[in-house]
């Protein structure tokens, strides 16, 4: 069941310690995941090729208020945590409070940290922490056309405009 795939930021941590000690080669990415589209299925899909297992990371609600708005995020994290883990590519993910997962990350030590290609490689979060430990940075391509917050002006105008 997917729930087990959700979590908590300790566990997680120790997770990870336990698949590098087996000499498995771990991926991590995250990010809010509010809407999931076909956008964050491809790049999920594509991050787990890049390794033996893939750990996804959540935006609480709260860093994701703090990031996005008050109106955001749409759906609570606990849902988005179980949408994530209910995908195939997933294995883990955890929820994690602050507003960049730099702390998680530079316990973590990931051989693998992933982000879209929109940020630039000076502006991910964790770079440094996971380069200097021998890791890697990639970075993958943003698919057009897909945007969590491209869908939710969509829909506030369909909702306006039917009003």
């Amino acid at each position: 069941m997917s729930v087990n795939k959700i979590l908590e930021l300790e566990e997680a941590v120790e997770r990870v310690t336990q698949l590098k000690r087996a000499g498995k080669r771990v991926v991590f990415t995250n990010g809010c995941f509010d809407l999931l589209h076909p956008g964050h299925t491809r790049y999920l899909s594509e991050a787990r090729q890049l390794g033996d297992s893939l750990l996804v990371a959540v935006n609480s609600d709260r860093s994701v208020r703090a990031l996005k708005g008050p109106d955001r995020p749409m759906i609570p994290e606990a849902e988005r945590a179980e949408v994530l883990a209910a995908l195939k590519c997933v294995d883990y993910v955890t929820i994690f409070d602050e507003l960049t997962p730099r702390t998680l990350i530079a316990r973590m030590l990931p051989h693998v940290l992933v982000k879209g290609a929109d940020w630039g490689l000076s502006e991910i979060v964790g770079r440094e922490e996971v380069e200097a430990a021998g890791g890697r940075v990639v970075s993958i391509p943003v698919v057009p056309g897909f945007s969590t917050s491209g869908l939710i002006q969509k829909y506030r105008q369909a909702v306006n405009s039917s009003a």
